[in-house]
This record gives structure tokens, sequence and C-alpha cells, in this order.
């Protein structure tokens, strides 16, 4: 297997990345190809589909020994089930797959040819394998059983964020970081009100307390390095 591109999100690391892809439509990212395939002919007819699968690797979460059991975080993360019946990233092989909107197509650049992507639950830096249009005929299986994940994890929480500090943030980025919030970044399991949450977006540093059903935004500071 050889890694075919990257991808360029708001994410710095793992927290405060949606738990599927597709959550946040808000969500703009860039996928810049290796060298080596930043050929032009090999996306030719890409801009006729309206989504993509990716196939990635989880890189921030390989280990040296496997499970077969795991907590998946939307029964609490006290549950135990068959890693192979959840999309846990702690795998024999850490393989990932996410459906992302196609954007745009950008193909004069000094990086080579860019993807724009939208609703990408991928940290920035993660290394991609493939790329293969999504075909709703065949991918979309509207009768099929979602088992303990059926019904969609949406927003579950208002955010408040104070306008002084909404300002810090670029108006692009905004309705992306406010959907982030509302699907909770915290493990399932946390509910202290007084501890103080933070993770990177969009080169800044978010702070964030939840009580109750409430997200408070309580800093937004430049993002380290």
């Amino acid at each position: 297997m050889r890694v075919i591109a990257r991808i360029h999100s708001d994410f710095a690391a793992k927290f405060g990345v949606p738990r599927q892809s597709g959550l946040v439509d808000a969500l703009e990212a860039n996928i810049i190809f290796e060298p080596e395939f930043r050929n032009p002919d090999a996306l030719r007819g890409l801009d006729g589909f309206s989504h993509l699968w990716l196939l990635w690797i989880f890189d921030q979460a390989v280990r040296a020994q496997w499970s077969p059991t795991v907590r998946p975080p939307r029964l609490g993360g006290n549950t135990r089930l068959g890693v192979f019946a959840t999309r846990s990233p702690f795998r024999p092989n850490p393989i990932a797959l996410s459906a992302v909107a196609l954007a745009g197509v950008e193909l004069a650049s000094d990086r080579g040819p860019i993807l724009h992507v939208r609703g990408a639950d991928l940290v920035d830096g993660t290394p991609i394998l493939d790329i293969k249009p999504y075909l709703p005929y065949a991918d979309c299986l509207p009768h099929a059983s979602g088992g303990f994940a059926s019904a969609p994890a949406g927003e579950t929480l208002g955010v408040d964020i104070p306008p002084d500090l909404l300002e810090r943030v670029p108006p692009n980025r905004r309705d992306a970081l406010r959907g982030v919030l509302a699907l909770d970044p915290r493990p399932h399991y946390h509910e202290d009100p007084e501890r103080v949450y933070g993770f990177g977006f969009a080169g800044l540093e978010v702070r964030f307390t939840v009580s109750g059903s409430l997200l408070t935004v309580r800093e937004i500071l430049p993002g380290k390095g």
C-alpha cells in the first residue's frame, strides 16, 4: 500500500473530530496528492460525482496489539462489542472509510491537483490510500439495518459562543465550529460541569465547558505552533 494523498483539515488532533463523516457539512478540507500522484489525468471525470469515498489510515491510533472487543462511544463508552461490529479506530489493520462531499476539483495549483471536500472526519495530515466515486445506486441501501448505531448521531448540545470570542474565528469557519461543538466532542462518560476541555480548530485553541445540555465556549486562543 502507498499513500497517495494527505488531507488538510481544521483539526490538529483527534479530539473534536466528528465521530463519523458527513455530520457537519460546513467542515471544509483539501486533499493534496503526493508528488508521485499529481497527475491531472488521474482525476479525469471525477467532477461528475457529488460525493467520494476516502480510504485512509488511522495513523494516530496504531497499536502493537489488537483487542477483539472495543467500547463504542455511542453506547456510553462502558459496553464492549466486537471490533468488527464497530467503526473503532483500534483495529487489526488501521484502515478507515469515509464518504465526503466533493466541493470542487482544482487542477491549476503549484501543489498539483487539489480536491476540495466537505464533511470530512479526518485529522490534518491524515494519509489517504485511495479515492473512489460514491455511486448512489450501489452504495446507498435505504432498507439496511444499522444495529446499535441505527439512529444518526446528531447534535445534542446547545452552543453558546460569546460574540467577542466568535470574532476571533474566521467567518467561513464559524458554522463548522458550531456544528462540531453541538455534536459534543467529549468522551460520553464525562459529566463534570467544571472541567474545561480544549481542542485545536482552524489554527485556534477552543476551550469550553458543558453543563447539562449547554456547551459554553470559555476561551479561543491562538493555536500552539
